[in-house]
């Protein structure tokens, strides 16, 4: 399970605030993070949270935080990096504060067995936002158990074809 996890931003406490509602959460400023950087908590019994930092700060290896801002870095708005995260709120309202923020949204299926609505956070970071039925949906198809036979079924596709 994920607790925590972490993006960069172009403004991190409003990027930490739209987070916080979609979860009906709260944001804080995040004073372990780099100056600037913000937190929005869902407040559920996982405590999971976002820790959203500056664009252009670096985490680096070892036991210090110095402040890591390398020039190219701050360049850098979309990657390979998204999160799938549950929100109480229904499809409407996701899509509403998606437009109150001026960030792209649109719905979407992952493979004809789960809805999602994704939510490019600043048009760069991608969110997969699930409803509590979309949340259903996800935790009926994504087991070990269907893993397994997807990867298996593919597999024997695979050496027929």
């Amino acid at each position: 399970m994920i607790f925590h996890l972490s993006i960069a931003a172009d403004d991190p406490a409003r990027v930490a605030q739209a987070l916080a509602r979609l979860w009906r959460g709260e944001a804080f400023a995040f004073p372990q993070g780099a100056k600037g950087s913000w937190m929005a908590m869902a407040g559920d019994d996982r405590n999971s949270a976002v820790e959203v930092y500056p664009r252009g700060y670096v985490l680096t290896p070892g036991e210090d935080r110095d402040e890591k801002w390398p020039a190219a870095a701050k360049e850098l708005r979309r990657s390979a990096t998204h999160a799938a995260i549950g929100t109480p709120l229904t499809r409407e309202e996701v899509f509403a504060l998606a437009e109150q923020e001026g960030w792209m949204a649109r719905y979407l299926r992952r493979g004809d067995q789960f809805g999602i609505i994704e939510v490019w956070v600043e048009n760069a970071v991608l969110f997969e936002v699930l409803t509590s039925e979309m949340q259903q949906e996800y935790l009926q198809t994504q087991t070990l158990e269907k893993w397994r036979a997807k990867v298996s079924q593919a597999g024997a596709q695979q050496r027929a074809g």
